[in-house]
């Protein structure tokens, strides 16, 4: 018998324990916490039906919360009840009781904001949109320029990009990239801002001192064109001082047969007169350039401007420079041209819409900075230049002439590419060059080749010849020629421009990508 008392006993002192173990279990948790010195973490109260009202941060925050761990004991490798386990210990130890969880929750003091932080995911944030309003704010746009920021693209399409020139000083960068469905490749042509000391160097002469410049002495200014090898340099940049195997269009060839066959009035009381002409140009002989420009250069090439001052009215559009540097053009190889003379339209020639889509392409003030279709801060899409030498070479005339007829020819065919029309002057005669002394002329017309991305620069002569020869026959030959170019071709020359310029987007959009 007493086996099977001692079994029975066994079963009620097993039966018994259950509770003690129990009991136990959930003291030494308590005193688990009272001995390492923290408390519990609280659990959180369900929301109520209607919350407090949360940006959408804040409530993405408290759904995190709500998931987070329920009870923490402060050690290290305490598991969270919701993470995978790395123990063995079931999720029934944890005290069921839910007296004690109250209990304890009642005495959690609150966390400090660092640990709240910690215990949560933090929200992805958004990048903040730079609207077209902010372009005009110094401080947003401070800002943009130390972070790249996210641009809303649905707004760029109502920036005015000229005030926001004229007050940063600057296009938006996106103004820089093309995107589908807009004018392509158009970063290039934009207008370049001057350097600080080409500024300064022109605020100089504005106010009278005597200061050093770009601008060159007659003189000196070709002398890197004495090389021969200033072809080979133009070359190697696409500009060839000779004929292209495509030639010319017929259509050109005619126009330039036209303008050396029409007749024009030639002036009276001149050193040109028969009975002056021997006499005129065996002084010159041996003279320098100077003097050859003082004595027959304007009987050679006239001005244009003089002979709207004397009624050419339908000249008034048209500027002249004199040795004056290109100081509004963007450099193609080498120092801008200065050429003896050289003429294309004033700002006259053109609308004020016309002008006003030109801006970004020429600058708001095109004395301070740099453009495709500008010669000086006056002149717009130069068209004719000539260059005088005494007892140099023509040949360096010529290389001066391919110069600057090349950065001419480049502004109208960047026009036309820009709107998607360079078929129309591929091959075409854009511009004149004449290269004269005190006996000799030398006239080319000038043309560029497209070929897909590719753009060559040539020349097509048109007529060289001694104007003294044969008693001086042809001696008013340039200067009929010149005036017919002023009074025949320019004014259609003008006329394919001004479509060119219409063609350009009153609103160029500049989308971010």
């Amino acid at each position: 018998m007493a086996p099977r008392q001692k079994g029975s006993d066994a079963r009620n002192t097993g039966y018994l324990a259950k509770p003690n173990i129990r009991k136990s279990s959930q003291q030494l948790l308590v005193l688990k916490v009272q001995d390492q010195g923290k408390r519990p973490q609280r659990v959180r109260k369900k929301q109520p039906q209607d919350p407090v009202r949360r940006s959408g941060r804040l409530q993405r925050r408290h759904r995190i919360e709500d998931r987070t761990v329920l009870y923490h004991t402060g050690d290290a490798n305490q598991n969270h009840p919701y993470s995978p386990s790395t123990s063995n210990t079931p999720r029934n130890d944890f005290p069921e009781n839910p007296t004690v969880c109250l209990l304890a929750r009642d005495r959690v003091q609150k966390r400090p904001r660092e640990a709240e932080k910690s215990s949560c995911i933090p929200a992805i944030k958004r990048r903040r949109t730079f609207l077209a309003s902010d372009a005009d704010d110094p401080t947003l746009r401070e800002t943009s320029n130390q972070v790249e920021e996210q641009r809303d693209i649905t707004n760029w399409n109502k920036v005015d990009l000229i005030r926001c020139w004229c007050k940063n000083n600057r296009w938006p960068k996106e103004y820089f990239e093309a995107q589908p469905g807009q004018i392509d490749n158009m970063n290039h042509l934009l207008a370049k801002k001057k350097s600080t000391a080409s500024l300064r160097r022109t605020d100089s002469l504005a106010t009278g001192f005597n200061t050093s410049t770009d601008q060159e002495p007659r003189d000196g200014k070709s002398a890197k064109y004495r090389s021969a090898s200033y072809e080979a340099i133009l070359a190697t940049r696409g500009s060839f001082m000779t004929e292209s195997e495509l030639e010319v269009t017929a259509k050109s060839k005619q126009i330039c047969k036209m303008l050396l066959d029409e007749k024009q009035t030639i002036p009276k009381g001149t050193i040109f007169q028969n009975n002056r002409f021997r006499k005129a140009y065996q002084k010159l002989q041996g003279k320098n350039e100077s003097r050859i420009v003082q004595d027959i250069s304007r009987l050679i090439v006239p001005s244009a401007e003089t002979l709207a001052t004397f009624g050419a009215k339908t000249l008034e559009c048209l500027v002249e420079s004199v040795n004056e540097q290109w100081g509004s053009s963007i450099v193609f190889w080498g120092p801008r041209p200065q050429p003896d003379y050289a003429v294309g339209f004033s700002r006259s020639a053109f609308t004020e819409d016309q002008l006003k889509k030109l801006e970004p392409f020429t600058g708001y003030d095109p004395d301070t900075y740099s453009s495709f279709f500008m010669a000086t801060f006056y002149m717009y899409f130069p068209f004719l230049t000539s260059e005088v030498k005494g007892t140099a070479a023509l040949d360096i005339a010529d290389r001066q002439n391919a110069h600057s007829m090349t950065l001419a020819v480049r502004g109208v065919v960047e026009l036309f590419k820009l709107v998607g029309r360079e078929d129309e002057v591929n091959r075409e005669i854009l511009a004149f060059s004449i290269s004269h002394d005190s006996r000799a002329v030398r006239i080319y017309g000038h043309y560029a080749v497209i070929e897909g991305s590719k753009t060559s620069f040539y020349r097509h002569p048109i007529r060289i010849f001694g104007f003294t020869e044969v008693e001086g026959r042809d001696r008013w030959t340039a200067y009929t020629f010149t005036r017919n170019v002023y009074e025949k071709w320019a004014p259609d020359h003008l006329k394919r421009i001004r479509s060119a310029i219409d063609g350009i987007p009153s609103e160029i959009n500049f989308d971010v990508q």
